[in-house]
């Protein structure tokens, strides 16, 4: 099992063809605005958010990733910080809602997890790319399938990216690398929020 998990963190590292070197949003921007429906059912607007809180934006791969079940993990133990702080934290993901259900049980995260239907949040914040054909038969050899966690055989998977967004909808910290490794820790977040 070990071995199993090793090897497909190792995959993971490989995924890094088609992703945009940069965030197609940068700092100082506007932040692109969405409405998607979270785990709960309810619809999330980012407007509605930002009319009395700060947005901080997460885009992950999925439940089958272990760096991204550690980075939501680590986000949910700094939950009540951000709340302090006058932000609520939104992740969004490609995943139809009974594989987000998994990341729930794997991360206990109490915050929003938005599946991301189309990829229209993740085509606005230009995270969004396409797992090349031999990447995904390598991801099926180690029980990656992306059909079926994402409900579709797009492939298509986001940068692991971060954004925080202040009330005015102006974009004040990004955290966008396509090395699957490098994660936004609550600690940067803090400092921009």
């Amino acid at each position: 099992m070990k071995n199993l998990l090793i090897t497909a963190i190792l995959l993971i590292s490989f995924t890094s063809y088609g992703q945009k070197e940069e965030s197609s949003i940068l700092i100082g921007q506007k932040a692109p605005m969405f409405k998607a429906m979270d785990q709960n059912g309810k619809t999330i607007k980012s407007s509605d958010i930002l009319k009395n809180e700060q947005l901080i934006l997460v885009f992950y791969r999925g439940q089958w990733c272990p760096l991204c079940n550690k980075h939501l993990s680590h986000l949910q133990d700094h939950i009540e910080d951000f709340k302090k702080a006058g932000a609520r934290l939104v992740a969004i993901s490609p995943e139809i809602p009974v594989s987000v259900e998994k990341t729930i049980n794997k991360t206990k995260a109490e915050y929003s997890i938005l599946h991301d239907v189309d990829y229209k949040i993740m085509k606005e914040y230009g995270v969004d790319f396409v797992l090349p054909p031999k990447m995904v038969e390598k991801y099926k050899e180690y029980g990656i399938d992306l059909t079926v966690s994402n409900g579709n055989d797009d492939q298509t998977l986001p940068v692991p990216a971060t954004y925080v967004i202040g009330k005015d909808g102006i974009v004040k910290y990004v955290q966008y690398d396509p090395d699957y490794k490098n994660r936004s820790n609550a600690e940067e977040i803090l400092k921009h929020l």
